[in-house]
């Protein structure tokens, strides 16, 4: 198997050139079935995050606004933070990793977050329904499943283009 090779099976390179061109070689064949698992992951990290934030900021007695922003600050920290693991597994240094983290995640956690947000604020009464409220987890139980189907074609655009979760691939 020759250096390109190596870099066309998701294996970093010293040439970018080349490491390029295998990236949007793979990126060309994004499938519905890699666009969900790419969220699934995503949506992992937002929702430890998001059901955090709205567990504290509603136990807490918050409104609406502080609890969103903790929510959404706590969804990019531990989604970028389960790629970070998995990329710093691999060997790459913490600065590289975070590098990494961000490119593949952003536009990924921002879609969802905003999605699941503007549905949580937007059914009556689930922001202030308290933690023992079935409107409550059944808001936000919706409002993480309508994200995730909303933010699936986002990914597989991404991937599609070598962004997204494509980034990660390499360190796989």
């Amino acid at each position: 198997m020759d250096h390109h090779d190596h870099a066309a099976h998701g294996h970093v390179t010293d040439d970018p050139v080349r490491e390029e061109h295998a990236t949007h070689q793979h990126a060309a064949v994004a499938t519905w079935r890699m666009a969900a698992s790419a969220t699934l992951h995503c949506l992992t990290g937002c929702a430890i995050g998001e059901v955090l934030g709205m567990v504290v900021g509603t136990a807490l007695g918050w409104t609406a606004g502080p609890t969103v922003v903790l929510s959404v600050a706590l969804a990019f920290v531990f989604g970028y933070a389960l790629t970070m693991r998995g990329v710093l597994r691999a060997g790459v240094g913490f600065r590289q990793a975070l590098k990494v983290a961000l490119a593949a995640d952003t536009v990924s956690i921002a879609v969802m977050e905003l999605i699941d947000n503007a549905i949580m604020v937007g059914v009556p009464g689930a922001m202030d329904a308290g933690l023992s409220s079935g409107l409550f987890w059944a808001a936000l139980a919706l409002s993480l499943l309508v994200a995730f189907v909303l933010t699936v074609p986002v990914n597989r655009w991404l991937i599609s283009r070598g962004k997204g979760h494509a980034v990660v691939h390499r360190f796989h």
